[in-house]
């Protein structure tokens, strides 16, 4: 399994846009799913986006049409792209990937095989 990376949190106000990155230590053409999740604090962990391995993007509702998740198989980088912030976006931004199991993403942290450190993203009113 590689190391993953995240890079590009920060702090916004409202309105405000971010890009996260996930950098993999090793090839991610082949990983069955990459996924962002957050945790805000006292929550649980939750599915943000997650990408297939033919580029198929999946969102949660609170999200669509604000964050678009991509990757670079050359570059072996996952990103996230957020627009149009809200302060319920912040939290710990995780990226996660699959490389076992079923060929299509899930939203379950337990179906994950890896996990970045996590990156803190802050969006003030």
């Amino acid at each position: 399994q590689a190391r993953l990376v995240e890079s590009g949190g920060g702090s916004v106000q409202a309105g405000g846009s971010l890009r996260l990155s996930c950098a993999s230590s090793s090839a991610i053409v082949n990983i069955l799913c990459m996924g962002w999740f957050r945790q805000a604090p006292g929550e649980e962990r939750e599915f943000v986006s997650g990408i297939e391995r033919d580029g198929s993007a999946e969102y949660t509702d609170s999200v669509k049409g604000r964050f678009t998740v991509s990757k670079d198989n050359a570059k072996n980088t996952l990103y996230l792209q957020m627009y149009n912030m809200k302060p319920d976006d912040t939290a710990i931004y995780y990226c996660a990937a699959r490389w076992y199991g079923r060929s299509y993403c899930t939203r379950s942290v337990a179906d994950f095989d890896g996990w970045g450190q996590g990156t803190q993203v802050t969006v003030s009113a």
